[in-house]
């Protein structure tokens, strides 16, 4: 067994109570206003099973905010690669389930929530009786492998908690988890035959050798050690472990290991029954117990980017005891802290369903990297340690920085600043001297389009949440966007465009990269940089060099400088745009929509073109071939399932019928947000999806994130008070709101008419209320 010192137990209770004193603190602070923040009970509204179906790519399973740790059931084994080619089934088990399933394989302890590409599921873990099973068998026919059927009749998933009944092995299988440990309980049957399997070949988008080396030691009777490198979306992925039975093992082994043409003089030892150190590209084990009726099985699996040995540590400080209900009940209480934050009252629970899930889908990541001593594995594959700040990984920037890192902004600024420290510290690392594209576990897997970082790092620097250096944060911005070799960034300096014929997806790079240097542009003003702003500012503007005057329309333009020819602006494919098309693309001028408007027409003009987005009709083939977009995400041809557009309602603001925008956002929020297991219109993209939902409802949304200013919309809330980690509170509340009643009729902020459809940051910040009238008709004077 393991045992903890009496004084790490103490010393752990003492942490855990500054802890607690410190979240409470948070909230307490508030009275200095003469306001008690009152915890309400907000995790019963959390419905961890919405975007588990279909497109949502979301897992049901138990971890903490934030947690390095997500314990969740896998479905199925579908593999990356069939016949040599990729698979596009695998494309649905980007987190591990699927609803429809109706096997379960095992419980792993990694995963994306909502991303659109995968890696992860380390370390499965399944609990089986009977006869032993190293293969996971066919869904088709349960038995034939160490799978087991299930029934949603029985399953249950809240926050920090997860259970199944496992039919065919007759078990009760419940999950929690703190941050870095995943505690597993399995109520067996009475068996002389029962087992735990771990499967160290298993992961989410598997191939062939994708395991690049396991190795496993049986420590003594209780606790097993060891690590996974992977090659996948990270190519140099290594995660340590320490797994802790609550029993002693009554015998273990694994499977027998792949003949090589050099077999060493290991060969001496029967490797594959009670030999203590075990190591493979592909390791399968089993741990053999004697149950009784009822009795329960307990598993502490912690891990670590470093080492066994700081995984161990984490696991004594984390979990010092074997009360799984205790773990749940701390866990779920500081889950029910962080939803607190915002705390909203809506007129159909059905919305406060929506709106806590989207809260917590929000707060799901990125998730942190380092152990307790604050140790961790950095980009250069070296040990390093976060000093002042949190080191967190796994940055879907593409996504994330249009509305989830703005949100951090208000209700997670110490974390978001804390974010921007562990893109910096990437940055250090980086032998290309770059800010973060897209990295988890100390890699860049280079995916998606852009160098987004730089909007997150100049939303937090114009916002004022800065704990980091901030002129060498902007610095890290310029050298990011001058990487000449970066995804066709050469052409963009020496151009002002991405040539089709020599990058592909120009015209989303071209836009993409200009908003992002108007960002940089917006921090170097902040910080008083004259030439960097005038540099970038310049190069903002270099949107207008894809606009083709005569269609109306972003094109792609050649290395010559002509359009190229053939061009459908409702095509995904072939066109110069990635995920997306010229129709959605077109209106991606975030850093000046007023210019872009100008550019196109005015203000009749564009009206018309918006109006025009969500009345068409998008024909099935058009989308038919492209993953990331579904008919389950589009209103015409809008497509809310996927970013690129998710700004575009709020840019009637920038005309003279702001109120244009308010029905259409009431229906976005109706049609693309729904309770169930399918009620996401697309993947959650890490909270992007989340995060859209949660500033609509309240009635604003960062269309520009490195400005100070919201643009207002119709909220769906009845009334919302954010409590902000500055001790401050900003009430929102809404005067005759009901479902019909969608238009804005006027605006008060603080007591006093706004005249323009824009909030200030400062004005969230600081503190206040702001006050929507509501109506069944449109103001159309409002904003004006």
């Amino acid at each position: 067994m393991i045992k903890i010192s009496h004084l790490k137990t103490l010393n752990y209770y003492k942490a855990l109570f500054v802890s607690a004193v410190i979240v409470i603190g948070s909230f307490s602070s508030a009275k200095a206003q003469g306001k008690k923040i009152e915890l309400k009970n907000l995790i019963q509204y959390v419905d961890p099973m919405i975007g588990t179906a279909r497109m949502g790519h979301t897992y049901p399973g138990a971890t903490v905010p934030f947690g390095s740790v997500q314990l969740s059931p896998e479905t199925d084994t579908i593999a990356y690669g069939l016949n040599g080619k990729y698979n596009g089934e695998v494309y649905k088990y980007c987190a591990g389930y699927q609803y429809e399933d109706k096997t379960i394989v095992g419980f792993s302890h990694t995963h994306f929530s909502g991303t659109g590409h995968s890696d992860l599921g380390d370390f499965l873990i399944m609990p089986t009786t009977g006869k032993l099973q190293l293969n996971p068998g066919v869904a088709s026919k349960p038995e034939s492998g160490y799978r087991s059927a299930f029934s949603h009749s029985t399953e249950k998933a809240e926050p920090a908690y997860y259970s199944v009944f496992l039919e065919d092995h007759k078990i009760k299988a419940e999950l929690t988890a703190t941050t870095r440990v995943g505690m597993h309980q399995y109520t067996f049957p009475k068996s002389n035959d029962a087992h735990i399997i771990l499967d160290l070949t298993a992961g989410i988008y598997n191939y062939d050798k994708k395991n690049v080396w396991t190795f496993v030691r049986v420590e003594n009777d209780t606790l097993i050690t060891g690590y996974r490198q992977t090659n996948g979306w990270a190519r140099t992925r290594t995660v340590y472990f320490a797994m802790s039975f609550n029993k002693p093992i009554k015998s273990y082994g694994q499977a027998p290991l792949e003949k090589n043409v050099y077999g060493g003089f290991w060969r001496k030892f029967d490797q594959t029954k009670n030999f203590p150190e075990m190591a493979g590209q592909n390791l399968k084990l089993f741990f053999d117990f004697d149950t009784n009726e009822g009795e329960k099985i307990k598993i502490k699996m912690a891990l670590s980017p470093v080492s066994s040995a700081g995984a161990l540590e984490n696991m004594k400080k984390e979990t010092p005891d074997w009360d799984f209900e205790k773990v749940k009940k701390q866990s779920q209480e500081i889950w029910n802290k962080e939803l607190n934050k915002v705390q909203v009252q809506t007129i159909q629970k059905e919305d406060l369903i929506n709106f806590y899930t989207a809260m917590y889908h929000a707060f799901l990541g990125p998730t942190e990297y380092m152990d307790l001593d604050r140790n961790y594995k950095g980009l250069d594959m070296n040990v390093h340690q976060a000093e002042n700040f949190t080191n967190y990984t796994s940055y879907s920037l593409w996504d994330t920085y249009r509305a989830l890192h703005p949100l951090f902004n208000i209700v997670q600024p110490k974390r978001n600043a804390d974010m921007v420290s562990s893109m910096l510290a990437h940055s250090d690392q980086s032998v290309h001297k770059m800010l973060p594209v897209w990295s988890h576990y100390a890699n860049e897997n280079w995916c998606m389009i852009g160098y987004h970082s730089v909007s997150v790092v100049a939303d937090a620097i114009v916002k004022g949440n800065i704990s980091f250096d901030a002129e060498k944060a902007l610095q890290a911005c310029v050298n990011t966007a001058k990487v000449p070799y970066y995804d066709g960034l050469e052409y963009y300096m020496n151009k002002g465009y991405v040539p089709e014929d020599k990058n592909g997806s120009s015209v989303s790079k071209t836009l993409e990269y200009a908003y992002d240097d108007w960002a940089i542009a917006q921090a170097a003003k902040k910080l008083g940089k004259t030439e960097i702003y005038n540099e970038f500012l310049k190069r903002s503007e270099n949107y207008k060099n894809v606009y083709d005057a005569k269609t109306g329309f972003m094109r792609p333009k050649l290395n010559d400088g002509t359009f190229k020819k053939e061009f459908d602006p409702l095509d995904t494919h072939g066109q110069g745009f990635i995920e997306g098309n010229s129709w959605n693309y077109s209106l991606y001028v975030p850093q000046d929509p007023a210019e872009m408007i100008k550019m196109m027409g005015g203000n009749e003009k564009f009206k018309v073109r918006l109006d025009s987005l969500f009345n068409m009709h998008l024909p099935d083939k058009y989308f038919e071939n492209t993953e990331d977009i579904t008919r389950d995400g589009i209103i015409g041809n809008y497509v809310h399932g996927n970013e690129p557009s998710h700004h575009v309602v709020y840019l009637y603001n920038w005309t003279n019928s702001p109120w244009k925008a308010q029905d259409k956002i009431r229906m976005i929020l109706k049609k693309m947000y729904r309770n169930g297991a399918d009620g996401l219109g697309g993947n959650d993209d890490f909270g992007q999806m989340s995060a859209w939902y949660i500033f609509s409802s309240l009635g604003f949304y960062p269309v520009a994130p490195g400005s100070n200013e919201y643009a207002l919309g119709s909220p769906l809330v009845k009334d919302a008070v954010l409590n902000l980690e500055n001790g401050k509170t900003f009430e929102i509340q809404t005067v005759n709101q009901s479902d019909k009643n969608v238009f804005v009729s006027k605006v008060l902020l603080n007591g006093k008419e706004l005249s323009r459809p824009f909030l200030k940051h400062e004005d969230v910040i600081n503190g206040g209320k702001i006050t929507f009238y509501m109506s069944s008709k449109p103001n159309k004077s409002f904003g004006l």
